[in-house]
Order: C-alpha cells, then sequence, then structure tokens
C-alpha cells in the first residue's frame, strides 16, 4: 500500500510521472504534425504549464533528442522481438522489416528531426545497435548467396534503410499486415537481391504465421 508524508510526496511523483507522460505523447503527435513545433505551443497542447514542460526538458534540443533515444530503442526491441534463432537470412529480414514498419512513425521522427536538430553523428549512434544487426543478417544472406554481394554489406543497409524510409513516408499510417507492409517488404527484399517471386513468398508466409500465432 502506498503511503504518503505530511508534503505529499507520492501523489507528486505520480503527477510529475503522468505529467511527463503526457508531454512525451503529445510532442510526438505535434512534431509528427509540424517539426517546427515549439515548446509552448506542446506544453500548451499537453495541457501543463509552461515551466512544467521545462522542468522535464529544459530545451527543445533535449526533448528532441530523448524522442530520438525513444525510438532508436523501439526498434531495437521491434527487431528483438522478431528475431527468431531457426531462421534463415531471408526470413530474419524479413521480419526485421516488418518489425520496424510496426514503428515506422518514431523512426521517421528520428531520422527528420534527428538530422535537422542532433546531427548525423547522434543519429548514426542512436541507430547502430539496428543497424548492425541488419549488417551482420545481409552479410550472412550474402554469404550464403541468397542477398546481393555488390556492394558491402554495410553500404548495402544504408542504401535499404533509405527505401525503407522512403516506404513508410509514403504509408504512415499502414500496420505490417497491411498491404502496404507486405508490398514494402516485398520491395525491401528484392532491393537486397532476393527473385521477386520468392520474396513474395516470403513476405506473405511470413505474415500467414504472425496472423495465426495472434489469433491463436
Amino acid at each position: 500500500m502506498q503511503t504518503t508524508d505530511a508534503l505529499g510526496r507520492a501523489p507528486q511523483r505520480r503527477d510529475a510521472h503522468s505529467n511527463r507522460r503526457r508531454i512525451l505523447a503529445t510532442a510526438r503527435q505535434k512534431l509528427r504534425e509540424d517539426p517546427d513545433a515549439s515548446l509552448d505551443s506542446i506544453a500548451q497542447a499537453a495541457g501543463v504549464a509552461r515551466r512544467t514542460l521545462y522542468g522535464h526538458f529544459p530545451s527543445r534540443h533535449a526533448l528532441i533528442a530523448h524522442l530520438a533515444q525513444e525510438a532508436g530503442r523501439e526498434l531495437r526491441q521491434a527487431f528483438a522481438a522478431a528475431r527468431t534463432p531457426e531462421a534463415d537470412p531471408i526470413e530474419t529480414m524479413t521480419r526485421m522489416v516488418l518489425a520496424a514498419w510496426t514503428v515506422g512513425d518514431q523512426y521517421r521522427m528520428l531520422i527528420a528531426l534527428g538530422r535537422r536538430h542532433l546531427g548525423e553523428d547522434a543519429i548514426r549512434a542512436t541507430l547502430a545497435p539496428a543497424r548492425e544487426e541488419a549488417v551482420a543478417t545481409l552479410r550472412r544472406g550474402q554469404c550464403e548467396g541468397v542477398f546481393a554481394d555488390h556492394l558491402p554489406a554495410p553500404v548495402l543497409a544504408q542504401a535499404l534503410e533509405a527505401l525503407m524510409l522512403a516506404l513508410a513516408e509514403k504509408n504512415a499510417a499502414c500496420t505490417w499486415m497491411d498491404p502496404a507492409g507486405e508490398a514494402a517488404a516485398t520491395a525491401f527484399l528484392v532491393a537486397a537481391g532476393v527473385a521477386p517471386r520468392a520474396a513474395g513468398f516470403q513476405v506473405q508466409d511470413v505474415v500467414r504465421r504472425g496472423r495465426a500465432a495472434e489469433a491463436g
């Protein structure tokens, strides 16, 4: 049972956590709509005093840096959830692409805001764990002859990442089980060097098994 002291500190902590969650949720929405949204407009939309927002995030840079770290963490978690030890490189990459699609909003925000306000070095560091996993999967597929090897795996990963971002920007409201999500994953595999027919079958199989797991 939670208790409070004479100053009511426990409720204050709850209020602080609630305010922070509300500020972050509002910031995600506002910055998606307007990358130049000010802290004052975010505070107003979140229904908190300006000093409350500044108490959590003393500058716009601090808020954007937090959102970037959050986006990177969600992408890493999505990749981890998609990983299966027995999957071959094509299936692994399919699962990773579909997983990235589920956090597309955060990913787009990370790239758009991060490049403008944090710099390429910060973005590179935030995405490093996810990129390293993608590179490792591409390298394994190249060694097995299932992915194109005309480019080194790190370079191919960057090119495919740009493709994924472009596809996500065109389909902002889609989930991984939407046709656009399947089409994006298929396009990604084809760009990686998988034959179009094989790529389509692989995506359909992963999606089918995913739906069956959710249903059952």
